[in-house]
C-alpha cells in the first residue's frame, strides 16, 4: 500500500521498528495474528507490519482476525473487503458474546472490560487455531500510561502494560507494537489513507469509560505544562526503582547483599 504522507508514515514505521528491536517482538519463523477491529490503530498496525515485512531481515507472516461479537449493526464484511483487497490473509469470526453479555453483566459493571475479556479468549483461541504463535493488539503510548494512571489511582496497583508477555494459556505470545507510538498520530495517519474505520456497535460505543476518560483529560491538562508528560510517564515503566517502593517481597530481594 502506498502510504499518502511519507513523513508521517516513517514516524510510525520507525517507532513500530524500535518497539521491535528493543523487545524482541518479532523473530524468525513468526506467524503472527493482528487483532483487526476495524479501528484507526489496528488498521495501523496491521499495514505497518506488513510495510516491515516486505524489508524485514527475518521472515515472518501476518494473520488478520476480526471477532463479531454480534452487536447489531456491526460491519464485518467491510473489515473483510478491506483486507481483500489489500491481499492480507484474513478470518471473521462471529459470536454471542452480545447475548452473554446482556445476560451475564452486572448492572452498572463496564461493558468494555467483560467484552474485552471475551475477545481475548476467542482471538488466543484462533490464534492456535490459525497457526500462530504470536497475537498482535494495537495498544498504542496513550493506552500504557493511561492505563498506568487508572491502576494507580484506581486499583492501587503499580502496572501498566507489557510490549510482550505470554498469554493466560501458556501457548500465545502477545505483544503490542505501538507501544512508542502516540494516539495523536495515528488519527491522522488512519484518516489520510482512507482506512474504513467501523464502529464496535456495542451499547456504549463512543462513550469512552469515564475513569479512563478522566485520566485522557488529566494527561491534556498536564500536556500544557510539560508537552513530553506522556513520555515521561512510558519511560518511568523502563526504570523502575525497587528499593525506593513498598511492595515487600522486592523489599526482601533488595536487602539480599
Amino acid at each position: 500500500m502506498e502510504f499518502v504522507d511519507e513523513k508521517r508514515y516513517r514516524k510510525i514505521k520507525n517507532g513500530v521498528g524500535r518497539a521491535i528491536a528493543d523487545f524482541n517482538l518479532i523473530e524468525e519463523g513468526d506467524r503472527i495474528a493482528v487483532a483487526v477491529s476495524g479501528g484507526k490503530d489496528s488498521y495501523t498496525l496491521l499495514h505497518i507490519l506488513e510495510s516491515l515485512r516486505r524489508r524485514a531481515p527475518v521472515k515472518y507472516e501476518l494473520v488478520a482476525l476480526t471477532i463479531d461479537s454480534g452487536y447489531p449493526g456491526f460491519r464485518s464484511d467491510v473489515i473483510a473487503a478491506h483486507l481483500r483487497e489489500h491481499g492480507f490473509t484474513h478470518h471473521v469470526e462471529a459470536t454471542t458474546h452480545y447475548d452473554i453479555i446482556r445476560e451475564k453483566r452486572r448492572p452498572g459493571s463496564s461493558y468494555c472490560s467483560i467484552c474485552a475479556r471475551l475477545k481475548r479468549g476467542v482471538l488466543y483461541t484462533l490464534a492456535q487455531k490459525m497457526g500462530c504463535n504470536k497475537l498482535a493488539l494495537g495498544h498504542h503510548l496513550d493506552d500504557f500510561v493511561e492505563t498506568l494512571l487508572l491502576n494507580q489511582f484506581f486499583v492501587g496497583t503499580l502496572k501498566a502494560m507489557a510490549p510482550r508477555m505470554l498469554a493466560d494459556n501458556g501457548e500465545t505470545t502477545v505483544i503490542r507494537p505501538l507501544v512508542y507510538v502516540e494516539e495523536r498520530k495515528i488519527i491522522p495517519f488512519a484518516r489520510e489513507n482512507r482506512f474504513p474505520v467501523v464502529c464496535c456497535c456495542c451499547p456504549v460505543c463512543g462513550k469512552a469509560d469515564i475513569q479512563r476518560k478522566r485520566m485522557k483529560e488529566l494527561l491534556k491538562a498536564l500536556e500544557r505544562e510539560n508537552p513530553f508528560v506522556k513520555r515521561s510517564l512510558l519511560r518511568s515503566l523502563a526504570n523502575v526503582q525497587p528499593r525506593h517502593l513498598l511492595d515487600r517481597e522486592l523489599q526482601r530481594v533488595c536487602a539480599v547483599p
